[in-house]
């Protein structure tokens, strides 16, 4: 009881405000990416993959379609995309 008096006493005085210490800046360009815009895709492989561009179809070499997602999470240019 004596401490929580104490306590209690100690904030109401003037000038003992107690400090809350700053956090560090993120420094993961991840997440400052994540932020700016973006969505998760299932690439082929069956992994889920965060991708900043647009989906585009791109002609196979046997003649068919594949839809790729552009400028993935991983320096990845490319990724495959599971229809």
């Amino acid at each position: 009881m004596k401490t929580l008096a104490t306590l209690l006493l100690a904030l109401s005085l003037p000038g003992s405000k107690f400090v809350i210490p700053l956090r560090p800046p993120l420094d993961h360009p991840v997440a400052q990416h994540a932020r700016a815009g973006g969505m998760w895709y299932m690439a082929e492989t069956g992994h889920a993959v965060f991708c900043y561009g647009p989906v585009m179809l791109i002609k196979q070499p046997d003649g068919g379609l594949q839809h790729v997602a552009t400028f993935c999470q991983g320096n990845q240019p490319i990724v495959p995309l599971r229809d």
